[in-house]
């Protein structure tokens, strides 16, 4: 059976490795089936030429993972339109969790023929070794599909319990020499960087949340080290953004690694996303000595009560100490904040502008994003049963038209107001960012002119 992966093209320069995608094709390819990749977003090819390629090349199952957003929502309808339009259109599979929470509307909209719900890798070899076979569909846990023109969704497929038990990426059949440019903060240029996950899941429920998976269930310390190990030797990989939602999920187990990836002479640098409830300074320091140059920490509000609302599961206190220990520890971390939760007010956003601008370490650009209800999260439930939000498609198709504006309004400013709050909000954040950038340049010119500093690289240079 020949298979085609689609990675679409989110219109970004240099792409994050597709981890998903790249992971059912590695247990596809260990199944024997014929897997290929087609690399919309490196070619940065528009729709018309995947219906050409289907066209020109006989494949029998055609699949497209990807995850919920206004932009993705519109490319996956029009991959969904290029796949059937194709003279040989192949069994259509889409999964990720842009389809999974709401499946049936996603159906409808692609004219896909089956809609992966949740982890994929055990699902999809079951739905192609009963599609191959031309058995009924209604046994295969974890899929929503049509036949005879309905929509039927079976049970949900239990978690893998062994993650170790996958195989690696299938890192052989895509442009590692693209996908290792990608930059993060705080690494040099010289860096090549690959996105790898330590673990599934999180143990907090966080109301804006749309992971469908309960609990967390981490990797061996030893399979991690091994992945890193063939990143190195093949790719060159030198560092490595963790990119699961929380590598930190306890402080033994951010020890247990940090010690492990000391003891492998790995020597790489990472950054991964984190807790500040354990971001101890002890564990900071270990974390700093094997490697960790940046965490990325989901703040979301500066406000116990507003915290308290989004079931956060922090404290401003556990947030400030944690950002101090992170600094002193010479990690940077990353400041995620949302405006719009339920109770927030001017008031709430003006603390968060206060704290970025307190604690800015200049290694990026701070700003304040809307929170957003996507679709399987409990701000969404809310949102609908509220009537704030009809239904999926008034989401996407009404709602939700970009990230940096509001698509459900759960305080008490009129939409006008919440816009206008946020325009000085990031106003302040992204004048304080330019007259840092300023003065570090003007820094760097003195010391290259009235210090004669050599090791200067140019004012262009990145």
């Amino acid at each position: 059976m020949r298979i085609l992966l689609v990675v679409y093209d989110n219109d970004s320069y240099i792409h994050f490795f597709p981890q998903g995608l790249a992971s059912i094709a590695a247990v596809l390819s260990r199944a024997g089936y014929q897997v290929e990749i087609y690399n919309q977003d490196r070619n940065h090819y528009p729709d018309e030429h995947l219906t050409a390629y289907l066209d020109q090349n006989r494949f029998d199952v055609v699949g497209v993972s990807f995850i919920a957003g206004y932009y993705q929502y519109r490319k996956i309808i029009g991959i969904a339109a290029a796949v059937n339009r194709s003279r040989q259109r192949p069994f259509f599979v889409i999964g990720g969790h842009g389809s999974s929470p709401e499946p049936e509307f996603f159906l409808r909209k692609t004219g896909a023929d089956v809609a992966v719900i949740g982890e994929g890798e055990d699902t999809v070899l079951d739905l192609l070794s009963r599609h191959g076979q031309g058995l009924p569909l209604d046994t295969v846990l974890g899929i929503a599909y049509v036949e005879n023109g309905k929509v039927r969704i079976n049970p949900r497929r239990q978690l893998i319990k062994d993650i170790d038990s996958i195989p690696f990426p299938k890192y052989d059949l895509f442009p590692m020499d693209y996908y290792r440019l990608l930059r993060m903060p705080n690494t040099p240029g010289s860096t090549f960087v690959i996105p790898v996950l330590s673990g599934r899941g999180c143990t907090f429920k966080c109301n804006f949340c749309y992971r469908m998976d309960e609990g967390f269930r981490p990797r061996s310390n030893e399979s991690i080290i091994e992945e890193l190990k063939l990143l190195k030797r093949d790719y060159r990989i030198n560092c490595v953004t963790f990119s699961d939602e929380l590598l930190m999920s306890s402080e033994s187990r951010v020890v247990s690694l940090c010690e492990d990836f000391l003891k492998s002479g790995l020597n790489m640098l990472w950054d991964c996303n984190g807790r500040l409830n354990y971001a101890q300074p002890d564990i900071l320091k270990l974390m700093r000595k094997a490697g960790c140059v940046f965490i990325n920490y989901g703040i979301e509000a500066v406000d116990d009560q507003v915290l308290k609302n989004m079931n956060k599961a922090l404290t401003v206190k556990q947030i400030k100490a944690g950002i101090e220990h992170t600094l002193a520890a010479g990690i940077s971390p990353g400041y995620n904040i949302i405006f719009g939760n339920i109770g927030d007010t001017k008031d709430t956003l003006a603390k968060g502008v206060e704290f970025l601008l307190k604690y800015d370490d200049g290694a990026q650009m701070r700003t304040i994003r809307p929170v957003t209800p996507y679709p399987g999260s409990p701000l969404y439930c809310h949102a609908i049963k509220t009537g704030l939000l009809k239904d999926c498609e008034d989401f996407y198709e009404r709602k939700h038209v970009n990230s940096d504006l509001l698509a459900v309004n759960f305080t008490n400013l009129t939409d006008s107001e919440f816009h206008e709050a946020l325009l000085d909000a990031n106003t302040k954040l992204i004048s304080n960012y330019y007259k840092n950038r300023l003065s570090a340049a003007v820094a760097d010119m003195k010391k290259l002119y009235l210090e004669k500093n050599a090791g200067f690289r140019g004012f262009r240079h990145g």
